[in-house]
This record gives structure tokens, sequence and C-alpha cells, in this order.
């Protein structure tokens, strides 16, 4: 993928800080919930951050891989925009096959994320996206499970960073990309 164009990202950006609804107490208390679900439904935000999600990699990947749940969205979306499929990092127990598995704490709590043990042969490139980084359980348990797979990280990318919960340091890598940072 190339690099991204200025007017993709600003398109993405914009349409982020226009559709992005801020539920605060959701789910808990406390928390400030950023619902990117508007994105999902404007067909024209949509495309223009799936677009911009796609061009975040440090050179060609063969699939994205989606993390649960409104990252799949975007991740699908992003693979059709890129020509490459999609492989799908999913809650505990939603997998039929054998799986890799990875625990990891939330912000509010702790979970699981499982991983195909066949979905690609080991070496194929993979572009790992997400909608949210906050504290960066959830990316650090996804690219553990990219590494126990033999994978290799073309890069993350994200819709939103919600820097004050300082996800990015947690991760500890130079190419995660944020189309929006709060």
């Amino acid at each position: 993928m190339s690099a991204p164009s200025l007017d993709r990202v600003s398109a993405a950006s914009e349409a982020l800080d226009r559709l992005i609804a801020t539920v605060p107490g959701f789910p808990e208390p406390g928390i400030l919930f950023r619902d990117l679900t508007p994105v999902l439904a404007d067909p024209d935000a949509l495309r223009a951050v799936a677009s911009e999600l796609a061009a975040s990699a440090h050179g060609p990947y063969d699939a994205i891989a989606g993390v649960e749940a409104r990252g799949f969205a975007l991740a699908a979306a992003a693979a059709a925009v890129s020509g490459t499929g999609l492989v799908l990092i999913r809650k505990a127990g939603k997998l039929p096959r054998a799986v890799y598995r990875r625990e990891y704490a939330l912000e509010y709590g702790t979970a699981a994320l499982e991983l195909h043990r066949d979905e690609l042969p080991r070496g194929s490139r993979v572009l790992l996206v997400d909608d949210v980084l906050a504290t960066g359980g959830t990316l650090e348990a996804a690219l553990g499970l990219l590494a126990d797979a033999g994978l290799q990280v073309a890069g993350v990318s994200v819709a939103l960073e919600l820097a004050a919960l300082g996800g990015r340091a947690r991760l500890a890598r130079d190419d995660v990309r944020a189309i929006a940072v709060v």
C-alpha cells in the first residue's frame, strides 16, 4: 500500500471528529466510551476511514487482522479496499477450530482473545486493525497472538487513540498509526 494522502487523512479524520459519539458511564461508571458505530453507518465516512486504515502499513501485506467487535467492521472494510483477506481475532470461545489464546486486562476488567492456529501460513504479513487504542491491552494481546501464529506484523492501525490512557507506550512499536487522537 502507498503512503496515505493528506486528502484521505483529512477526510477520515474529519469524519471521525464529526461522527464519533461520546457516551459517559458506559459500560460502567467512570468510563467515557467513544462509540464509532455512527462512522460505520455513514458510507462516505466508512470508505474514508477504511482507506486510511488500509494505507497505514509499512510495506505490503497479505491480510488484515481485525479485533472483535468494532474492529471487525473496520478491518473488513479495509480488507475490501486493499484487496486482501481478513483474519478474525475473537473473544474466547467463539472460534470452532484449534486456537492460540491470550488473556489481557481492559481498563474496566479482564478478557481473552483467540486466533485460529491455521488461519494463514507462517510468515504471512498482516496489518492489525482495531477501532480504538486505549490502554493497549487488547492490541498487545492481538500482537501476541499474531506472533504465536508466526505471522509478521506490517503495522498497527486504529481509527481513534485515547492518548491519556498510554496504550501506544505499552505497545512499544514505531508502526502504530491512529487516524484521530483525543
